[in-house]
């Protein structure tokens, strides 16, 4: 009990800093704020051992494989990309107080309606330590203090990750806090924690996902899982299609924008399947299918019901046989995760219908769904990819990070 006390005492004293703390990112300028970010960059390359040395440790005590050690795994090459990408969003326009309407009424009120920061963001993550970085220097940036819940397998490289970044000379006391993932408590206190924590933004698995959306009582803003499809239209460019469908399932196949499925017309199956399958296996993908899928290549094994509904996050596929643009439309708003889809098309009104009425949060034509991404969209970084309608949706980074007020000048006005 003693163990627990304390730690729900350091959770809430974390809290407290980071409300605290908000107020004061809040007043900085941009010119600060860009200033704290370019030393945010230096200070990860400059202490780019250490950080590897504790992802070591991670990676060792961890047992993880495959696409879920890739996930949590840091490399000289990533560090760098992570500090380039603080670079990127230093380099971005700051969205607070920026002006986005006015107006005048009849009376003489003069009324402006202004970006604010939300205050307090928390999020709750699982094995990926860029996402450390990412948050912290997306809501530094949008004027926000920032709480991070990071998973226990990122423990150590976490934890050097938030001193770095909290030890940056000019950063309010408390506008980065790390809470302690040994615990799902600190997750509890965290969603929980309604009048000190503005918004709670849950980015990891579906079950993660779930339990936070479930259990919290301070907003949350939902990122989603990637059950990402492609559809190959009968009028396609089969070349096109097959380096396309190649790099959204192999190129990073962990991650939630990675093809998950593959959606053809039957019209060209015959002459695309065999080719895409033989591409895929030799690429170390597992195929599966429906029954006319398996027909055509011996390569694919039976689906089951559950194969369509599923994010593998790794080299897996499933194919499925349509005879129109209409049922891959219904078979994609049936089973995605609303994250992002793809038609491979030459037929420009086949496209147009695909993108009109597919409802995900991004929907592609000729090109592959792994650029569902805060740097590939001008963000710089991300804060994960809503997949929900209210507030954000896609990837949401600066201006998502904010919300907004009215301000009224009047000359004496009453109501009458």
């Amino acid at each position: 009990m003693a163990g627990t006390a304390a730690t729900e005492f350091s959770t809430q004293a974390k809290l407290e800093r980071a409300r605290a703390a908000s107020s004061l990112v809040a007043q900085l300028s941009t010119e600060q704020k860009n200033d704290l970010l370019r030393e945010i960059a230096n200070a990860l390359e400059i202490h780019a051992p250490q950080i590897l040395r504790a992802n070591a440790q991670d990676i060792a005590s961890s047992g993880l494989s495959g696409s879920m050690r890739d996930r949590l795994l840091l490399t000289p090459e990533r560090i760098r990309e992570m500090a380039n990408a603080v670079r990127d969003v230093a380099a971005l326009p700051d969205p607070a107080n920026e002006l986005i309407d006015k107006w005048t009424r009849p009376n003489g009120l003069r009324i402006r309606k202004v970006r604010v920061p939300l205050g307090v963001v928390g999020i709750v993550y699982e094995s990926r330590p860029n996402v450390t970085v990412d948050a912290a220097v997306l809501a530094l940036k949008a004027g926000n203090a920032v709480v991070l819940r990071g998973g226990k397998e990122a423990a150590s490289s976490n934890q050097v990750l938030a001193e770095i970044l909290a030890g940056v000379p000019g950063l309010p006391v408390g506008a980065i806090e790390l809470l302690d993932s040994s615990t799902r408590d600190t997750v509890q206190q965290l969603i929980r924690a309604r009048g000190v924590v503005d918004v709670v933004i849950p980015r990891g698995g579906p079950a993660l996902i779930s339990h936070v959306i479930a259990n919290a009582v301070v907003p949350v803003i939902e990122t989603g899982a990637g059950n990402c499809h492609i559809f190959v239209d009968e009028s396609a460019d089969l070349a096109m299609a097959a380096r396309i469908v190649l790099n959204a399932k192999t190129q990073r196949p962990s991650v939630c924008n990675a093809a998950e499925k593959l959606v053809v017309h039957s019209m060209i199956a015959s002459a695309f399947v065999p080719s895409i399958v033989k591409q895929l296996a030799a690429a170390g993908v597992e195929l599966r299918g429906d029954e006319e899928a398996c027909r055509l290549s011996s390569g694919i094994k039976p689906a089951t019901n559950q194969d369509w509904g599923e994010e593998y996050l790794r080299l897996c596929m499933a194919i499925r046989i349509v005879t129109s643009l209409d049922d891959a439309i219904e078979h994609i708003n049936r089973y995605s995760t609303k994250h992002s889809e793809a038609i491979i098309t030459t037929d420009e009104s086949q496209a147009h219908k695909f993108l009109r009425l597919v409802d995900s949060a991004a929907v592609y034509w000729n090109a592959s769904t792994r650029f569902t991404d805060g740097g590939e969209f001008g963000f710089g970084a991300e804060m994960g990819v809503s997949t929900q309608k209210l507030h954000c949706r896609g990837p949401f980074a600066l201006k998502e990070l904010t919300s907004t007020k009215y301000q009224i000048i009047g000359s004496g006005q009453t109501r009458q």
